[in-house]
């Protein structure tokens, strides 16, 4: 399952774990109606839509009915999650039974039958305020998202910062694991879960940050059930339209700051009121949970890729994006910088620094093949062979070879001793290498003054008899 649906699911599993009041009254509007319908699994959509119009409480048996025998674990599945988001809700009479959540229920019926317009009302077309194009929303958001993963590059550069602190945007970094501060008031540096987090998807990204944005609302002093109701509804306005602020509740209108930080909104003031504009971050929100949904981050933001690999290990990134640059630098020695093209190389040692910091060979890899150029794109596989074994491979020997202290024994006084002191070190289970021919042995480090002792009396032994 692609990274995005299980960070996206874990999301859904948050707003599944709401206080069952509080989920109904979340379940009130149709927006977020539609929203966790799009999230289920495709035969529960299929009984959602089948219960839609059923007044009374249906037995389990003739649910399972509904499903053919050889799919009887992606029932149980449909089942268990439309349970745990209350989107069913269990009845014990005689049997088991299932009724659809009438809170649900109605707003869904309503939904399909009234056909509601956007969530919100749409600026009117008398109003004298110039919007933003599409090619200039879209410019915006990729220019916003790149500033919040600037933020997560600069804590591991050390030079001088390369973006001036967001302190939002940092909190976040903390509270998501991607940034620690070792010492109080001290600058915080990227963890290793942060170098993985660079190398994500921008769809994963979000969906992660959004996930421990809600999870701290109620530390800021909003309501999570009413932020969650709101994400989930930005999913459905237009991308591009401009809805008025002055509409939403005060502690919404403080939330729509901190979502133009992360490039999901873009504010405009009037001459006298303050609208927001969602951007296709927005959009995808919604669109994401969806089961059948495959948005690639390229589609989202209206990025092209810009990476070419050859196969002399030498990569070209036709970019002149800060962000794309610091990323590449992370696991490629880059060896010049023009005003739009980065060229670098794949080297073992800019590799086993990517591993250092946590970064798989896996990740790199798909990582080259998600952003590589259009021209390469099309070439099967889109990572020279050549190269993506070479990065496999340094990774297994990392893997392979583990470094423990040790001690080199050599200059035995004679073949009998070093046998002696050989098999030793054998009994007691230090013993790591030998070289018979070479009379030389390595030993565990914390065995030495064991081997020391016994070595002195072997040679002392030996200097009697002689």
């Amino acid at each position: 399952m692609p990274r995005v649906k299980v960070i996206s699911r874990n999301f859904m599993e948050m707003v599944a774990g709401l206080p069952p009041a509080k989920l109904d009254l979340l379940y009130k509007r149709h927006w977020t109606c539609q929203a966790v319908l799009r999230s289920l699994p495709p035969l529960a959509k299929l009984y959602v839509m089948r219960l839609l119009y059923v007044e009374e409480a249906v037995p389990s048996k003739s649910l399972q009915d509904w499903a053919l025998p050889d799919a009887q674990q992606k029932h149980q599945v449909a089942i268990n999650r439309m349970e745990k988001l209350r989107v069913i809700l269990v009845e014990r009479k005689k049997e088991v039974c299932y009724r659809m959540n009438p809170v649900m229920q109605k707003q869904l019926l309503q939904a399909l039958s009234i056909s509601k317009g956007p969530p919100r009302d749409v600026m009117p077309g008398n109003v004298a305020v110039r919007l933003p194009t599409p090619a200039e929303l879209d410019t915006y958001a990729m220019k916003q998202w790149e500033s919040v993963l600037l933020q997560l590059v600069s804590s591991a550069s050390s030079e001088a910062p390369i973006v001036s602190p967001n302190f939002f945007v940092i909190d976040m970094f903390k509270l998501a694991g991607l940034l620690l501060s070792l010492k109080p008031n001290s600058a915080p540096s990227i963890t290793d879960t942060g170098f993985q987090f660079l190398l994500m998807d921008t769809n994963s990204q979000l969906w992660q940050l959004v996930q421990v944005y809600v999870s701290a609302a109620e530390d800021r002093g909003t309501d999570s059930g009413e932020l969650i109701g709101f994400l989930l509804e930005l999913g459905f306005h237009t991308v591009g339209e401009a809805y008025s602020v002055g509409a939403l509740t005060t502690p919404l209108q403080k939330v729509l700051e901190e979502l133009a930080a992360l490039g999901l909104v873009q504010l405009q003031k009037g001459m006298k009121e303050q609208w927001y504009i969602p951007t296709k971050l927005a959009s995808n929100l919604s669109a994401s949970l969806s089961e059948s949904s495959d948005m690639q981050s390229s589609e989202v933001l209206g990025t092209q890729g810009c990476i070419v690999v050859e196969t002399n290990f030498r990569v070209y990134a036709y970019t002149a994006s800060k962000l794309q640059t610091e990323i590449l630098r992370r696991f490629a020695r880059l060896e010049y910088q023009l005003p739009n093209l980065v060229v670098g190389a794949l080297t073992k040692e800019s590799i086993n620094a990517a591993f250092s910091s946590g970064i798989s060979a896996e990740q790199i890899i798909t990582y080259l093949s998600k952003h590589a150029h259009p021209h390469v794109a099309k070439r099967m596989p889109v990572v020279p062979e050549t190269v993506s074994d070479q990065i496999r491979l340094w990774e297994s020997d990392r893997n392979r070879v583990e470094l423990l202290p040790a001690y080199f024994y050599d200059d035995f006084p004679s073949t009998e001793v070093y046998e002696t002191v050989l098999n030793h070190a054998r009994s007691i289970g230090g013993l790591l290498w030998e070289d018979a021919s070479n009379r030389r042995l390595v030993v565990r480090e914390e065995l030495h003054g064991d081997m020391r002792l016994f070595i002195r009396r072997q040679s002392g032994a030996a200097g009697q008899r002689g």
